[in-house]
This record gives structure tokens, sequence and C-alpha cells, in this order.
């Protein structure tokens, strides 16, 4: 039987409920990496994307279709996050060109819609792979396709294209062997799955039944790592308020309050005794936080920060001690050694932001905007980075060169090549001949065991990994996998090795190792207070 046809209104609560269902999984779409490490964030990446479409589709009072899927393509764009993020705008933009000129939809007008969507999607990537959320976007038009020839109305689509993702995500090990080598399926599909299975639950009346139940999620058809084994990350959420506030009570149980709040927020930090407390939590929803608090004694003290407002006043904080100039940098980074060693290079422009944060296209696009000059050089410093950074070069009028580096070592190497007296294209060729001369190897704990390059790993083991691609050792001692994995990536013919030790080791314990390195590869090495999260420790070889 058909049903009504969508406006713009329905689009915008099919998505709503697709994104409070994706934000549900997000925790374990997060936990889907191919490397056991600890700062998967495809699912938090997707969620925000999602977030920023729904809040610019908010705005938008006309309620034809076409306008409403224009908006969510914009909103999508300037908060995409991360590769997963940039593929999802992509998806926007492929639908609303399909969605053009229209007030309402049938299921055949959104599934040629959909098939736009997949073919903007690959437009959008220089070089597509198959086994990942290209494939099963793909995979989902193709069968909304086929369902309108039985059935045009639009909730028999989607349940089509629906059942295609969940079967398509199943399949991505066997098209892509390192997440078959992992025993994982791919998280961007996975993520896609999930948000158009709570847009069809919309669509069947369902929607309010998702706040008592959780996603379930799609298992690689030949699954090597047990469920069990995988470990969900935390939902990591870069920007919100900050809220700061004294708890006043009797026999208040410190540990209690920490579990509860740990549910409701990050970057928690609980002091106190059964009498006083004092929390600093970041969170979108503060009032939830505060109401939970006042049912335990009274507060006093309270702060509360809009953490986006103070985002802004530190770029332009950065802005306003720099000088005009010929050409201007900016960079992400993360941890506040990085920081301090940044800035001691020259005049540049920091974003916070890496791994578990990456920086959405606005926030990128404002940094650049900011910056005291016409000629920009974006260093994104992360992997996952360099998607939402090629896509601010369309949204500013100034000349901007995005340098593919996929690390901090890389970026610093990029800094030292910067010259003076060179034009913004001969300062791009210098950085990038620089980049290629430096090696990254990222030292963390496995979150999960996994089965990687031919090597059998633990939960907790330490492993490290080659230039974000390869995981090249694996040890239950820190100072064991640092050695075999120099040893394989020729340390002895490295000019230096710089090792930069993370927020949680202490400046000893990585002099000590540093010394182990020059007595058994006989090179120099330098020791840097990085301070970056979820990695021990970050060494370039130059």
């Amino acid at each position: 039987m058909k049903t009504d046809l969508a406006d713009g209104q329905t689009l915008k609560e099919m998505f709503a409920s697709g994104t409070a269902w994706l934000e549900k999984s997000a925790p374990d779409i997060n936990a889907i990496n191919v490397f056991p490490v600890p700062d998967g964030d495809t699912g938090t990446n997707m969620v925000l994307t999602m977030k920023f479409a729904l809040e610019e589709a908010k705005l938008n009072s006309d309620n034809r279709i076409s306008s409403i899927a224009k908006s969510l393509a914009h909103g999508a764009l300037m908060g995409a996050r991360g590769n997963s993020g940039v593929i999802l705008s992509q998806f926007w933009r492929g639908l609303a060109k399909g969605l053009e000129s229209k007030t309402h939809v049938d299921g055949g007008d959104f599934a040629r819609a959909l098939a736009g969507a997949s073919q903007t999607a690959y437009k959008g990537i220089v070089n597509p792979v198959e086994g990942t959320i290209l494939t099963v976007l793909k995979d989902a038009s193709k069968a909304a396709k086929e369902a309108v020839k039985n059935d045009d109305a639009l909730v028999s689509v989607l349940e089509a294209a629906v059942k295609s993702a969940e079967e398509s995500v199943a399949r991505t090990p066997s098209l892509l062997p390192v997440l078959k080598e992992a025993g994982v399926v791919d998280a961007g599909g996975q993520g896609l799955y999930v948000l158009l299975d709570g847009a069809l639950q919309f669509l069947k009346g369902e929607s309010q039944k998702l706040q008592y139940r959780k996603p379930r999620l799609v298992v690689a058809e030949t699954e090597l790592v047990p469920r069990a084994a995988q470990r969900p990350t935390q939902l990591e959420t870069p920007h919100g308020y900050c809220a700061n506030f004294v708890l006043e009570g009797q026999n208040l149980n410190l540990d209690k309050i920490e579990k509860d709040l740990k549910k409701k927020g990050q970057s928690l930090i609980i002091t106190g005794d059964d009498t006083l407390v004092r929390v600093h939590i970041h969170s979108l929803e503060p009032g939830e936080t505060l109401r939970y608090a006042t049912k335990l004694g009274k507060l006093h003290d309270i702060t509360i920060n809009n953490m986006d407002d103070q985002y802004a006043e530190f770029i332009k904080m950065q802005r306003e001690r720099m000088p005009q100039v010929d050409i201007a940098m900016v960079t992400v980074a993360t941890g506040d050694g990085f920081f301090e060693l940044l800035n001691s290079l020259g005049n540049i422009i920091i974003i916070p932001g890496g791994q578990t944060m990456n920086p959405s296209v606005r926030e990128l696009l404002q940094a650049v905007e900011s910056a005291p000059s016409d000629n920009i050089i974006l260093l994104p410093n992360n992997k996952n980075i360099m998607s939402a950074a090629s896509q601010v070069r369309s949204l500013t009028s100034k000349r901007v060169k995005v340098i593919p580096t996929r690390n901090i070592p890389q970026g610093i190497a990029a800094f030292l090549a910067f010259g003076y007296d060179l034009n913004l294209e001969k300062n791009a060729q210098a950085m990038e001949k620089a980049i290629n001369k430096v090696r990254a190897i990222e030292v963390t704990r496995a979150v999960r065991e996994t089965c990687l390059s031919g090597l059998e790993i633990r939960k907790g083991q330490f492993i490290a990994i080659l230039n974000d691609e390869d995981l090249i050792a694996k040890a239950d001692k820190v100072g064991d996998v640092i050695l075999e994995a120099l040893g394989k990536t020729g340390a002895e013919k490295a000019g230096l090795v710089t090792i930069y030790y993370g927020a949680e080791i202490k400046d000893v314990e990585a002099q000590e190792i540093a010394q182990e390195i020059r007595d058994r590869y006989h090179t120099e090495v330098e020791v840097v207070y990085g301070g970056q999260p979820h990695y021990n420790y970050i060494i370039s070889l130059e």
C-alpha cells in the first residue's frame, strides 16, 4: 500500500530519528577499528556531522523537501568531520541535487535521489575503495531502485534499501582484505546502515520505541574476533558546554556520582568528600547534569561556558598576536607539549584536534579565514582530517594549499622546511618533499584481541603502528615494542630519532627508553614532551 508523500518536515524527522539511533551506537561503531587502538572516531564523526546538518535544517521554515534537503547538505558540509563525515556530506549533496525543485516525494523519487547520492559520494573520493561506506550506499541505492518496480511507497523503498545496506555491511570484509584479517566490518558502512534504519523506523511509526532499545549492529559474515573482545570507546564530543559547580550535601558517594556522570558527558573531573564535591564536565546538555546534581544536594558556584564560543575566542586570540604575513600557516594538533612546540616554530594558528576530536570543515574554514594572509598552508597532521581540509579550498576566496601530513612529526618537518623567501607554490613543494622523508611510529595499547599483519594481538598489549598504515610490532612491555619497531624500520640508519611522549608518561621513563635506543642503534635521540592523549609515544625517524 502506498504511503503519503514525504515533505521537508518528514525528511527532517526521518533523519533526526536516524541520528538519534546512530548516536546510541556511536561508541560501538567507534570500536570497529582495523587497528585495535583506543581512538576510533567514525561513529562520533558521523553523529556530529548529522547534528550540524539537522541544526541547519531547523533554521529553514520552508517545507519543500528540496529546500530542506539543500539545508541538510549545507549543514553536513560545514559540520563534516573525518573521512566518514565528508563522505556523509557528499551523500547529502547528491541527495539534495536529486530532490531539486520537488515539494514532496514518493519512493520512486527518493530512490532516484539515493542513486544520485551514491554517484556523488563516489565522485567526491579521489581513489574510491570497495568494501567501505561507498559500497554500502551503492548497494542500498540499487535495492531501492529495484523495489520501486513493485511498490513505490517510500516506506517500502527505504525498507529495501536498509535490508540491502545491512547485507552489504556484512560483506565488506570479503571486499577489503584488511577488514577480513582484523575480523571487523567497515565502520562507516555500519554507521550509514544504522542512520538509514533509524529513518525507516520513523516512517514505520516506531521511532518512539527506539529510546528503549539499542541498534543491532552487523557482524562480519565470517568474524574472526569475538564481539565480547571488542571494547566500545566513549563518545567524545569536541564541543558543547563546559559546566563547573560545587555540590553540597550529606553522605555523598563520589564513586557513584562519578559513575553516573560518566554517562552524561566527557572530560569529567570530580574532587571532594562526602559533604562537598566539585565537578567539571563537558556535555551537549548541561541541564541534565545539573538536574541530576540537585537531587543530591545544593549547588554553588555554577558556571556554564559554550565551548564553541571558547573555540572561536581561542582562534581570535591567536590571530591577534600574529602580524600580517605573505603566507600564513594553519595546523591541527592535540597535546599541550605539541601546542608549545608548534608555537615556538613561528607564526601559526593551531586548531585543537586530532584523534577522537577531528575538527569540522567549519572550524577549519574559520581558522583559515582568521589567518592574517590570503595565502594559506593548511596542515591536517592526521589522515582522517585530510578529507575535511580539502573541502575548505572551495569555501574560501583565499589560496589554500593542503599539505598531506598524516601525523604530527610530518607536520613539524613541514614547518621546518618552510622558506620565508619562497612563494606559496614553492613552499608547498618543499614541504611535501620534507614530509616524505619522515617515518612516524605510534605506540599505544590494544583495546581488543585481533590478528593483523600476521600478528596475534592480545587486549592490553603494546602495539606499534608505522605511518598510520602498518602494524609492525607487539610486546607486553612498552620498551620492547619500541625497540622491535625501530629495528624493523632501520633506526640504525636514521640521522635522528625523536621521541614525543604522551600525557600519562613521565619524563624519566622516556629518557630511559631514549638511552636504550642510543645503546642499541647508536643514533642521535631527542626526547620531547608532546602531551598527546591515547598514544604513549609518537616516534619520528628522519
